[in-house]
This record gives C-alpha cells, sequence and structure tokens, in this order.
C-alpha cells in the first residue's frame, strides 16, 4: 500500500507542527499581525480625535505668525513664522550642544587625568567633584547653578569687572572683535598661511620617516603658519579686526558681546555634568593601557607628559570612544532641559508653538525628528573617529 503523502495526515501532521524554523516563522507572522492591527487602531483613533476637533496632519500652520518673541538667538520679531521661529530653536539648541560637547570633552580629559594624579588633595577633590556629580539629578544642578549661583551675581550697576569683561546677574559681557575692509584680505592670506603649513609638515614629516633625520616639521610649519598672518596684518593700512568693548550706557549695556544667564546656566550645567562622566571613561580608559606600556615608554627617557601624550593617551583612545559616544548623545538629548531655566532652545520653542497652534501631533513629530537627526550626526561623526582609530587586524 502506497504511503499517504498529504501533510495534514498522521504523523507528518505533528512533525510539521514541531518544526523550530516553522514554530519561528508562524510566531513572527503572528506578532507583525498584532503590530499592525494596533497601528492601524491608534492611527485611525489619532485622526478621529483630530477630525472631532477641526485639525489635520498639515504643516501649513508652520507659515502662520507666530505672535510671540523669541530674546536670544538669531533676530525674531512676533511678526515671523512658526517655521523661523522652530529655526531659532534649532540654532539655539546647535549653539549650546557643539560649545557643550567642545568644553565637557576638555573638563572630562583633565578631570580623568587627575583622577590617576598622585597628588592627594587633587584626586580627593576631583573625586568628589565627579562622584557628587554622577550621582545627583541634572535638573537640580541646573537649578542650583541658575537660581541659586547666576541669578544671585551683583546687579549690573554693581556689577564685576576684569578690564573690559564685566559680570553680573544680566550675564557676562566681554569684548567683541568686529571685522574691517581688509578683512577679507587678511583671512585668505590666512588660508594660505594654513595650507602652506600642511603641506611643509606633512614632507617634513615624511622625510623624516623615511631617512631618519630629525627635520622638526612642527617647528618650520609654525613659521609660515604664525608669520604670515602677522606680517600682513602690520602691513595693512589698517587693522582687520577692532574691539568692540561693552560699556555701561544707562540702565543696560551696549557693545561688545553678552553671555545670557540662561545660555551660561544650561551651558555651565551640562558641561559640569558630563564632564564628570566623561571624567571617569578617561580614567577607564588610561587604567586599560598595559602597565608595561608606561614602563617601557619611561625606561627610553620620556616624560611623564609624554608618556601620557604620546604612549597612553593613543591607546588609551580605543578605549574611550564607544563610551565617549554615549555621553555626547546624552548631553545632545539633555540639552533639552534648557526649559528649565528658561533658555529658549528647540524644545521650548516647539513648545510655545504647539500651545500657539495646537498642532501636537505635528510639532512633536517635528521635534523628535529634528533631535534624532542631531544624535545620528554626532554617531556618524563618532563612529567615523573610531573606525580610524581601532586597530587593522590581518
Amino acid at each position: 500500500m502506497k504511503p499517504s503523502t498529504n501533510p495534514f495526515s498522521g504523523s507528518s501532521f505533528w512533525s510539521f507542527w514541531r518544526d523550530t524554523r516553522f514554530l519561528q516563522a508562524l510566531a513572527q507572522a503572528i506578532f507583525l499581525l498584532l503590530v499592525f492591527i494596533a497601528t492601524r487602531w491608534l492611527i485611525g483613533n489619532l485622526l478621529e480625535a483630530l477630525d472631532s476637533r477641526g485639525l489635520s496632519l498639515s504643516f501649513a500652520f508652520l507659515q502662520r505668525t507666530a505672535g510671540f518673541g523669541i530674546g536670544e538667538g538669531l533676530t525674531f520679531e512676533r511678526t515671523d513664522s512658526f517655521w523661523y521661529a522652530y529655526v531659532v530653536g534649532v540654532v539655539n539648541t546647535l549653539r549650546v550642544i557643539v560649545v557643550g560637547l567642545g568644553l565637557a570633552t576638555i573638563v572630562g580629559i583633565f578631570a580623568g587625568i587627575a583622577l590617576l594624579s598622585p597628588n592627594w588633595l587633587l584626586r580627593s577633590i576631583v573625586s568628589a567633584y565627579v562622584e557628587v556629580m554622577r550621582n545627583t539629578p541634572l535638573l537640580v544642578q541646573l537649578f542650583f547653578l541658575y537660581f541659586g549661583i547666576i541669578l544671585k551675581l551683583p546687579s549690573l550697576q554693581e556689577r564685576i569687572t576684569f578690564g573690559s569683561f564685566s559680570l553680573s546677574q544680566r550675564g557676562f559681557f566681554f569684548p567683541r572683535l568686529e571685522p574691517m575692509q581688509s578683512f577679507t584680505l587678511w583671512i585668505v592670506v590666512v588660508a594660505a598661511s594654513l595650507l602652506a603649513a600642511i603641506v611643509i609638515f606633512r614632507v617634513l614629516y615624511q622625510r623624516r620617516l623615511l631617512d631618519g633625520v630629525e627635520t622638526r616639521p612642527g617647528l618650520w610649519a609654525l613659521l609660515p603658519l604664525l608669520g604670515l598672518p602677522a606680517l600682513t596684518w602690520l602691513l595693512l593700512p589698517e587693522a582687520p579686526l577692532s574691539l568692540d568693548r561693552p560699556q555701561l550706557d544707562g540702565l543696560r549695556m551696549v557693545g561688545g558681546a553678552q553671555l545670557s544667564p540662561e545660555f551660561a546656566g544650561i551651558l555651565l550645567g551640562l558641561v559640569i555634568y558630563t564632564g564628570a562622566f566623561i571624567a571617569d571613561i578617561v580614567r577607564s580608559g588610561i587604567l586599560a593601557v598595559p602597565k608595561g606600556q608606561t614602563e617601557a615608554a619611561t625606561a627610553l627617557g620620556l616624560s611623564k607628559f609624554e608618556v601620557l601624550r604620546l604612549v597612553i593617551l593613543p591607546q588609551a583612545l580605543r578605549v574611550i570612544i564607544p563610551p565617549l559616544t554615549n555621553q555626547y548623545l546624552n548631553l545632545a538629548k539633555n540639552s533639552s532641559l534648557a526649559v528649565g531655566v528658561g533658555y529658549p532652545d528647540l524644545y521650548n520653542v516647539s513648545s510655545t508653538i504647539f500651545n500657539q497652534s495646537g498642532q501636537a501631533v505635528q510639532v512633536i513629530t517635528l521635534m523628535m525628528s529634528t533631535y534624532l537627526l542631531i544624535s545620528l550626526a554626532i554617531s556618524i561623526v563618532m563612529n567615523a573617529i573610531n573606525s580610524r582609530l581601532k586597530i587593522v587586524e590581518r
């Protein structure tokens, strides 16, 4: 008698249901079906709610007049559109992120090295700083810095002055460089000097590697880099840049540049907070370098600074970069806490646009997409740096 080939008969049917590949595929199909049903229900519920309130998912409302002011960043008037207000918020956020990343990195590197210092007092002070910053909420730190320190500074009339620099509860005022008519010619000379310095450095550096002769590429590269701009500055009929100093005019400061209390509060808070985490990452990266590397470099006659700069840090960077990327992303996302000190960043301006327009879905979607693009840009840059630094395997 010919055996049955029907897969749903007898033992063939049960073996089919005991096949792990089939069960995995079935589970995934059921999961996708449930996700599709839930998504369709959520979208339908959203559209029904918007329709009942006379709203839509269009972004045309961004062209409407904003009707509110923004006191910092790009020049903004109440008659400008919601879209331009959003751009101002993005620019303000990028200012905080870019400056914050640079300063937090500097603070973290020095604090991380200080954590390994043989000086007990320095090591203890930095350890206390790291522990306090890492174990208290960032928002609490921002409130303390802004309301407890910055706003407690002297008034503008009783400001603290250091020459042309002034510090008060109205902000930090400092001189600003103003370009003159000859600035364009001078900046071209600076760019040409930079290009010449790069070429000289590479040629002399390659010669030192190939011939084993000390060519001092850094010293010779500095000559055109510093000499040509300085000589051009002296030969021009007028200085390419002039110094605009801040001065008190009645109840306000005119001239110069200003660091507002709100910007100083969020920037200082992010730098101090993120710098503490970076310090611990730097400390761990340095400790990850084998001790034999330090001993070998010391045996060659290198100073402690040369050992740190030429031997330890280049190897520690391979360990430092991946977790450092996470801290950079945290700083970018934590910048949204600027609303706590009244700084008009992306989140703050977006909240105002939402309250004025009532278009919650579009505003939140736009805001999330912007933060996503910023985070992806940071990740791409840091991943490229990590790829350059990693050990090439054969």
